[in-house]
């Protein structure tokens, strides 16, 4: 159950754009309050909206293996949820914060090309601190420890290690808001550019 309760639900603006990801919890308790309603993902009603009572009715005329059940009742796990009150645009910048510019490198060190988990990444100043760099999107990428600990204070071309990528601010796209990176089939329309 709680696995079920944690699964990533895709949340909409009034708009129909994609803003963020928040669990099935939120998504459940947002529609419980009337403030979101279910996008229907399949069927003939494909995009339908659905408040609480009719997506109960239709959990019940339709049922899945991904079920949230109480004593009286069971409904599904929605995939995708429209907000009834928030029509504010998503931000078209990319906030920057180590996180990001991990997810703009792909978990990639840029010095000696491998993914590795995020506990074992650094950021680092391509021209150090020390010789005038700055903190910025332009001058920031991600290296293993290893590779940080071994280009220290040096400028790339003094210790022979350069980018892999040229580092850049990133363009906005809604999946750098999404909190989950694997993606249910059903957002791929909201999430297209």
């Amino acid at each position: 159950m709680e696995q079920l309760l944690n699964k990533s639900v895709l949340v909409l603006n009034r708009n129909w754009q994609a803003i963020q990801t928040c669990s099935a919890r939120r998504a459940v308790h947002l529609l419980a309050t009337g403030h979101a309603k279910v996008v229907q993902d399949e069927g003939e009603e494909k995009y339908e909206t659905h408040d609480f009572s009719s997506w109960l009715e239709y959990s019940k005329i339709n049922p899945q293996e991904h079920m949230l059940r109480s004593i009286q009742i069971a409904i599904r796990v929605p995939r995708i949820v429209v907000l009834s009150y928030y029509d504010r645009f998503p931000a078209q910048q990319v906030t920057f914060s180590r996180r990001n510019v991990f997810l703009r490198d792909g978990h990639i060190c840029q010095y000696c090309h491998k993914e590795f988990p995020e506990n074992e990444l650094n950021l680092d100043h391509v021209i150090p601190r020390k010789k005038g760099g700055v903190t910025t999107w332009e001058n920031i990428v991600t290296s293993c420890i290893k590779c940080n600990t071994r280009k220290g204070d040096k400028l790339p071309k003094d210790a022979n290690m350069h980018p892999k990528n040229q580092p850049v601010t990133p363009r906005w796209k809604a999946d750098f808001s999404m909190r989950d990176r694997s993606y249910d089939s059903a957002w791929c329309t909201f999430l297209q550019h």
